[in-house]
């Protein structure tokens, strides 16, 4: 059957907590469609502000290279007609949707306020996992790296490809057919213990 399309984000920022003052330092979108990413948005952006030393040993973004950098509202109103009316996915989507919200906020535009979560969804999928971080899960399941950790895209791939299987997994494992973006909004709010009997019954 068709799968929708979902489009997976992943942001870099100079820190934890817009609400704090943060802001993003580059932003990744990869549309997932059926088995494959079908299409892909990057940039990096200027913040407006240093970007903390242990920052940018983490992702490898250092002030000289986001200072000729769009600003940030130039990339997020290009990230937000890339993503149109897309579902959006990512691996620990609250911090993601913080930053997606306060920056489309700023700019006066309504954000898609539904993340699904593969952090959340691995947990109830994976339980057996010794983490759920995106790079102990690409690991374990065999799935394919893309490029350096904390950076946007090779994050977002990596996360599009666990959304993937999540995906499949639970369609083949609990026999779901009707497994779209609504269904996993559900499932990842749903008690692990109670997780089988979930996607027996179809969500």
């Amino acid at each position: 059957m068709p799968t929708e399309p979902v489009a997976v984000i992943d942001f870099e920022t100079t820190g934890l907590n817009p609400a704090w003052g943060d802001r993003p330092t580059e932003v990744a979108i990869a549309v997932v469609q059926g088995d494959a990413i079908v299409d892909r948005y990057q940039s990096l952006m200027n913040p407006g502000r240093p970007i903390p030393h242990d920052v940018q040993q983490l992702t490898g973004i250092t002030d000289r290279m986001v200072a000729d950098a769009p600003p940030v509202a130039t990339v997020m109103r290009e990230a937000a007609r890339f993503v149109g009316g897309l579902p959006l996915v990512a691996h620990n989507a609250p911090f993601d949707r913080k930053f997606w919200e306060m920056e489309l906020a700023r700019l006066g535009e309504q954000p898609q306020p539904a993340f699904a979560c593969t952090l959340l969804l691995a947990r109830r999928v994976y339980p057996q996992a010794p983490n759920h971080r995106l790079g102990t899960l690409i690991d374990l399941l065999r799935l394919p790296r893309a490029g350096r950790a904390h950076r946007a895209m090779a994050d977002a791939e990596m996360a599009g490809h666990l959304w993937m299987r999540i995906r499949d997994d639970v369609r083949q494992r609990f026999g779901v057919r009707e497994a779209g973006h609504g269904f996993f909004m559900r499932l990842q709010k749903v008690p692990k213990a109670k997780v089988d009997r979930f996607c027996r019954d179809g969500g």
